[in-house]
């Protein structure tokens, strides 16, 4: 069988699914954020002064950094689930989270004294952030694993780990909300740190149980 014919196939059997592909990420991804809202909320919830934090960009900024990685992978997540689907711009948006951050991070490299970076940098929260975005993202990442099994990835690996993205950029949404530690440093570090983690846990997901 030709590849152009084996696409067709599987694009074929995507479509024949009880549920439309798009349908069933969407339900996927309101399913994902209910698991990751309750272990949220059962486990740490936001911080105490939440709605005073809500008024600083920095606080702010947290949460423009995690929706914007999540909304590109989940787009890629979608496509790359897709046989035959076209990855090339849902890819390219992959990069404006980590600009945003770096954009962020130069600007406060220059508003704050040399003497603390390495403060902010630590923060006080490190271990409790690369504890719980895992621990909140590790649900919605399974949910995200089965989604690609439904579909037909002809990069299982790749999407496995861009399912981990999703996941932790959710993840990191709702921890962003408990987070005292709202430097750009702290979180261009640490935050990174946590979603690499699910995105490598993501990457075996994709390798052993996505592969077809």
């Amino acid at each position: 069988m030709r590849t152009e014919d084996l696409i067709r196939a599987l694009d074929a059997d995507a479509h024949s699914k009880a549920m439309p592909l798009n349908a069933a990420w969407l339900l996927a991804l309101a399913g994902a954020a209910v698991i990751a809202a309750a272990a949220f909320w059962m486990t740490i919830g936001p911080r105490p002064d939440f709605m005073a934090a809500a008024h600083t960009m920095r606080f702010l900024a947290k949460f423009v950094f995690t929706i914007v990685l999540a909304a590109a992978a989940f787009a890629l997540s979608r496509a790359l689930s897709t046989p035959g689907a076209s990855t090339r711009r849902a890819m390219a948006w992959m990069v404006a989270a980590p600009l945003l951050v770096v954009v962020a991070v130069v600007l406060e490299l220059l508003a704050v004294p040399e003497a603390e970076w390495g403060r902010r940098l630590v923060g006080s929260n490190m271990m409790i952030c690369m504890a719980f975005i895992p621990l909140i993202g590790v649900g919605p990442l399974a949910i995200f694993l089965w989604m690609l099994r439904y579909g037909a990835p002809a990069r299982p690996v790749l999407a496995g780990a861009v399912a981990g993205l999703l996941a932790g950029g959710l993840a990191a949404t709702f921890y962003a909300a408990h987070c005292f530690d709202d430097s750009p440093l702290f979180v261009a570090t640490w935050y990174t740190i946590a979603i690499a983690f699910l995105a490598a846990l993501g990457a075996i997901g994709g390798r052993f149980f996505v592969r077809w």
